[in-house]
């Protein structure tokens, strides 16, 4: 006979449960314990009571494997967002699983395999969409759900539907109000936290990183900045941070900083990634790390509460929305691709969702798609990868379960206000911010890359990856001569397509060459 938790092993466990204080109440668990005792014994207990249900007890982020010896069965969980990454694959009639690709690809039982299904669907996105993975046979864990490995079959199961509801029955102004309120809360649960007494913030200019600041016990603020002008935000960042009362620092990047880092940022990302603010957030990363070990980071609201421009605008009704990141049309990639597949087709990872939220209003469909597709695709596996690669732990409190409760009621006519998006979460940042800030126009981390791309002093490398033994063996080389010449005479919006490729080659030579 086993003892209450003595047949459960916690294999494997990334992340911060933040309300953990609440939990060793509920749990009977016994305090002070250092973080590491803590999380095993909050772990262990609650899967003891809950089962995989667990994940309904805990806020904050994880990516989590139990091993159940009374069952004979092992439990691969992932938060409901996606904050953490989770691969998995089978190998040797074994499920492994890590937060980090690199560790499975790396492991001699695993073919590594280029799955080009995932290069036409990147190329299409920008970003690796969906459950499978550049790597033929590895997938990825999507948020919300968990695997059930009985020793021969991995049945994946989901628990977590971001499903919005809204309700007309409060009006703005209360809802702001029950944004404070949840914020408070999810903030005094971090604070609270003796285990992590110093803390820093990232900071923009925008309305999310400022309120997190202003609401946080963040002791400084950290930016990113460029001599380009039209692309720094460090001077709104340092009057904000001297409105508040913080501590500042500013992290300049140069060009060839900036193009030295990219190598580094798509190995320790795992895959390719098309978003050039991943390297900015890296460069931030490292700089934080030399003063600060946690940082605080404003991920999140944007695809709760409908941040971005095209959640107002209005689709055709026989489209299917996208994601809020497309960067190549499927013309244009059939013709870079010589072994094009047209079997597989840029709507198929949104498809099945985009069928759940028939019947839903416009911007609950996005919301649901960007939650469950983008923001764990694109900005956490940004996030989550180049922090964990800096020795830096990035908490995102607005990503927490508790906010999102908030904001799938609040009806998207609340939501827009002419050029103004996410209006009921800037009425809720008013409370601790200036007017000019909460209601200032999106802002975030832009990177100049558009223009230090198109300049000879630093593109030379870049033109010899773009044309080189890996670029030939992959690409169709007159069509994408033309879009890099296209580019270089001014066309300057081929910038993201010609960035995208250029990751993904630099991937492709570190890990297959």
């Amino acid at each position: 006979m086993f003892n209450s938790t003595d047949h459960i092993t916690i294999c494997y466990f990334s992340g911060y449960i933040r309300n953990w204080r609440r939990l060793c109440e509920e749990l009977s668990i016994g305090l002070p314990l250092s973080r590491e005792d803590r999380e095993q014994a909050i772990l262990k207990a609650a899967y003891a009571k809950w089962g995989v249900g667990l994940t309904e007890h805990l806020y904050g982020m994880f990516a989590i494997s139990i091993w159940d010896e009374a069952l004979q069965k092992l439990f691969v969980i992932r938060d409901q967002v996606g904050q953490k990454q989770m691969f998995y694959t089978v190998a040797d009639g074994l499920l492994l699983c890590n937060g980090d690709i690199n560790v499975l690809v790396d492991d001699p039982r695993v073919p590594k395999i280029l799955n080009k299904r995932m290069l036409q669907q990147y190329l299409f996105y920008g970003y690796p969409i969906g459950s499978e993975t550049f790597y033929e046979g590895v997938y990825k864990l999507m948020p919300g759900h968990y695997i059930e490995w009985d020793g021969s079959t991995a049945s994946v199961h989901r628990y977590f539907h971001p499903v919005f509801e809204p309700d007309d029955s409060k009006t703005p102004e209360e809802y702001a109000q029950e944004i404070r309120a949840v914020v408070d809360e999810i903030l005094s649960e971090e604070r609270s936290d003796d285990a992590l007494p110093y803390k820093e913030s990232f900071l923009s200019g925008g309305v999310d990183s400022s309120y997190l600041l202003a609401a946080s016990d963040a002791q400084a603020a950290n930016t990113v900045g460029y001599e380009e002008t039209g692309f720094d935000e460090s001077a709104l960042a340092r009057e904000t941070a001297v409105i508040l009362c913080k501590g500042f620092n500013v992290k300049l990047i140069t060009p060839t900083e900036y193009f030295d880092r990219i190598p580094t940022v798509m190995d320790k990302m795992g895959q390719p990634l098309g978003d050039a603010s991943a390297v900015a957030f890296s460069l931030g990363c490292a700089a934080v790390r030399e003063h600060a070990k946690v940082v605080y980071s404003g991920e999140g609201i944007d695809e709760f509460f409908g941040g971005y421009n095209a959640h107002k605008r209005e689709l055709p009704a026989d489209w299917t929305y996208l994601t809020c990141s497309h960067i190549m049309s499927e013309d244009v990639i059939r013709s870079l691709l010589p072994d094009y597949d047209e079997n597989v087709r840029a709507v198929d990872p949104v498809a099945p969702l985009w069928q759940e939220v028939q019947g839903q209003n416009p911007l609950a469909q996005k919301l649901t798609i960007d939650i469950s597709l983008w923001l764990e695709g694109d900005i956490y596996l940004n996030t989550d990868r180049t922090s964990s690669a800096c020795d830096v732990e990035l908490h995102t409190p607005f990503s927490d379960l508790r906010l999102f409760n908030v904001a799938r009621k609040i009806p998207a006519s609340y939501q827009f206000d002419g050029e103004q998006n996410k209006i009921t979460f800037r009425m809720a940042a008013a409370g601790k911010l200036p007017d000019e800030i909460a209601f200032r126009k999106k802002v975030g981390f832009p990177v100049p890359i558009r223009q230090w791309l198109a300049d000879e002093r630093f593109n030379r490398p870049v033109a010899k990856t773009l044309f080189g033994a890996a670029s030939q063996q992959l690409f169709n080389q007159d069509a994408l001569r033309d879009m890099w010449e296209r580019y270089l005479d001014g066309e300057e919006l081929l910038w993201n397509r010609v960035y995208a490729i250029y990751a993904f080659l630099l991937w492709y030579e570190i890990k297959f060459q």
